[in-house]
């Protein structure tokens, strides 16, 4: 799951992520993680390294990215 700093830019990654194909879901934050936006991007493992290089390419800022 890729977390992030604000709700502007999770939405932003949707679009980026769902443009290229990344099957996802946006799902409430675990609290143990993280209380800054409230909302994450779920993704399938497999997809991790085509997340980072979409969300690097962009330039936009995420918390990171962890495992559930």
């Amino acid at each position: 799951m890729v977390l992030f700093h604000s709700i502007s830019g999770a939405l932003r990654a949707e679009k980026l992520l769902k443009a290229e194909g990344v099957p996802l879901k946006m799902i409430p934050v675990p609290r143990h993680l993280s209380s800054d936006c409230g909302i994450c991007i779920r993704f399938e493992r497999a997809d991790e390294l085509k997340v980072e290089g979409i969300l690097g390419r962009s330039k936009l800022e995420i918390q990171g990215i962890h495992q559930i």
